[in-house]
């Protein structure tokens, strides 16, 4: 898992505008369940996972991202996550879209300095 500071705003601002675009254009799918069918189909390509989760959500998801070696992004709220997504909270953010999952995790991977 790649862990984002929820200080580091900026990072976050840009890796939740791009999810939101995604949601917006069909590249990401919303909530455990969504996450997890695309996940088992192989469509995964990057989960953001909020840090405040329940156990019970994090149970269902974080084992199957990782058999299926799906990138995880966490370290923000449930409630900024689905803001971003156009929803009052959500557990997963799921990218579906190769291009869009490669901009995200550069956005994580330069904040955290690989």
């Amino acid at each position: 898992m790649a862990s984002v500071k929820a200080e580091d705003a900026a990072v976050w601002k840009k890796v939740l505008g791009l999810a939101g675009l995604g949601v917006r254009g069909r590249l990401a799918v919303i909530g455990v369940e969504r996450a997890r069918e695309a996940a088992a189909k192989g469509k995964l390509k990057l989960a953001i996972v909020a840090n405040d989760a329940s156990k019970n959500s994090l149970d269902k998801i974080v084992p199957l991202l990782t058999a299926k070696r799906v990138f995880i992004v966490d370290g923000i709220s449930a409630a900024v996550l689905g803001a971003a997504v156009g929803r009052d909270s959500t557990a997963v953010v799921g990218i579906v879209d190769v291009q869009l999952a490669k901009g995200i995790r550069g956005i994580v991977d330069s904040a955290r300095g690989v």
